[in-house]
């Protein structure tokens, strides 16, 4: 059954805009957007037709050549021209629910009626959305300050029947599915070229996707670390209220109250405990995984106010009667705080590591490596190798991104944000964060079945008691060494699959 959505200027929410994804939403046009839209355009045509005025990339060349006035006879020809000479993306191919996401914030831009495009190239956005006619679009190609140039380049080729597009499970050329659906390849006029590749929905689409994901990896590395708690035996004392409560901040004081509701009716918490103090890995859970929840509520305020803006350029204001050039296309809000993010997701899985360390070590009364007789079996010694790996390969994305500008168009784009590298390190760190928490996961998972069954008749929590039990039907409890790759895989797609709200009421 489809769902609608309707694509105005009101409040979209990075949640809003996840559930988009759905493959059965269809995207429509609200009244006011409409209006806007059309309103603009005549005024935009009305200006042109009046003036002798020059307006930066409507009547005059891009970048450095915007001192080279066009006729008016070729205006139309220089915004085709455009999109065919900035779209050079390189590398691999970017995921189709970040191209789906781009296409939707793309056409919530232009609806708020300060693009001056016309209402059918909008339409043919979204009809592409609701199609599922996405374009191929590359990784590499944006510095993040004039828009997103190269891949919304790569996302306005296929409105003029040119570039390659994922349909149907096939990439095809452009022009052979427009044939297919009867759609008429557009003829780009005044303003429309560069409204379509000046902005930031390349890296606003990754914003988004990386602060949903993140907030998940947050859920799932707070539980994950509640069951390496009662694995381990460590003390669940500093989670107590009255230490975070003089602390006083937030995302501490949350994470605290998420573990001591998971190991809820916990027997092996409840244990007295011989040790004095904890690790930090395990001891300073709240505070580490806390501070990365604030980040997470922070950037997600930078990257909903983006996707509810306006960011290509010229902007067209009828009301007032101004056409006006800015910089709203540069990307430095999101630069600097997807890199945040960056380092606050790459710490939940660095932390992880070390927990998946000191359960595999043999202490506190778990065998080395957690498997009968290990010497013959080397039982769980790999993963954490792979969880090291992974751990070092986010430390070499977190270098920041956006303070590395680098001047471009002859010198007029002469700081640039970087943002688009940003926004896809950020993506590749939380695919490798899921895959530590994972490995976490299934060391944890071992590390329990010894403490319950070989070391006492006491129990972990019924959350957990639940989530590992579903757990056990997919991977198997470890007795000798096996090809730990599928296990690894299969519990990565498990957690991923988890929906773990509930613990948290």
């Amino acid at each position: 059954m489809s769902k609608n959505h309707t694509i105005s200027s009101n409040f979209l929410s990075i949640d809003d805009a996840m559930h988009l994804l759905n493959r059965h939403t269809q995207l429509n046009l609200a009244e006011e957007a409409t209006s806007k839209i059309k309103n603009c355009r005549t005024y935009l045509e009305k200006r042109l037709q009046n003036t002798a005025e020059t307006f930066y990339g409507i009547n005059t060349g891009f970048g450095s050549l915007c001192k080279v006035k066009i006729p008016n006879d070729q205006i139309a020809q220089l915004q085709t021209n455009l999109v065919l000479s900035h779209a050079v993306g390189l590398g691999n191919e970017i995921p189709t629910e970040i191209v789906q996401l781009m296409l939707m914030l793309k056409a919530k831009n232009m609806a708020y009626g300060h693009s001056g495009v016309r209402l059918e190239t909008v339409q043919r956005l979204i009809d592409m959305f609701n199609a599922n006619v996405l374009p191929v679009i590359y990784k590499y190609g944006s510095l993040g300050a004039s828009g997103d140039l190269a891949p919304l380049a790569h996302l306005a080729l296929p409105l003029i029947g040119e570039g390659w597009v994922n349909y149907q499970n096939n990439k095809i050329k452009s022009v052979d599915v427009l044939q297919q659906l009867n759609w008429k390849p557009l003829q780009l006029v005044s303003k429309e070229g560069i409204a379509l590749l000046n902005g930031t929905q390349f890296m606003s689409a990754y914003g988004v996707w990386c602060v949903h994901e993140a907030h998940h990896i947050s859920q799932l590395s707070d539980l994950i670390a509640a069951i390496s708690i009662d694995a381990y035996g460590a003390s669940i004392k500093p989670f107590h209220h009255l230490i975070h409560y003089v602390r006083n901040q937030f995302g501490q004081k949350v994470v605290a109250k998420n573990i001591l509701s998971i190991l809820k009716d916990s027997e092996l918490s409840a244990m007295d405990k011989p040790q004095v103090q904890d690790p930090y890995s395990f001891r300073c859970i709240p505070q580490v995984h806390g501070a990365s929840f604030d980040v997470f509520h922070q950037v997600q305020q930078i990257v909903e106010n983006e996707i509810n803006a306006v960011t290509d350029n010229p902007l067209i204001f009828p009301d007032e009667d101004l056409i006006l050039s800015g910089g709203n296309f540069h990307g430095q809000p999101l630069a600097l705080h997807l890199d945040f993010l960056k380092i606050a997701v790459a710490e939940l899985g660095n932390i992880a590591e070390r927990r998946i360390f000191k359960l595999l070590n043999g202490h506190h009364g778990l065998p080395e490596f957690l498997i009968h007789q290990p010497g013959l079996h080397s039982g769980l010694m790999m993963p954490q190798y792979a969880a090291a790996a992974l751990v070092s390969a986010n430390k070499q994305l977190c270098s920041p991104a956006s303070v590395d500008s680098i001047t471009s168009s002859n010198g007029q784009e002469d700081h640039v944000s970087m943002g688009a590298n940003a926004a896809t390190q950020c993506y590749d760190i939380i695919e490798n964060v899921k895959n530590i928490l994972a490995i976490e996961f299934l060391v944890a998972a071992q590390a329990l079945h010894f403490r319950e069954n070989d070391l006492g008749n006491k129990k972990s929590s019924p959350i957990i008691a639940k989530i590992i039990n579903d757990y056990r039907k997919i991977v198997s409890f470890n007795t000798q060494d096996r090809l730990l790759q599928e296990d690894i895989v299969k519990t990565t797609q498990f957690i991923s699959n988890l929906h773990i709200n509930h613990i948290y009421s």
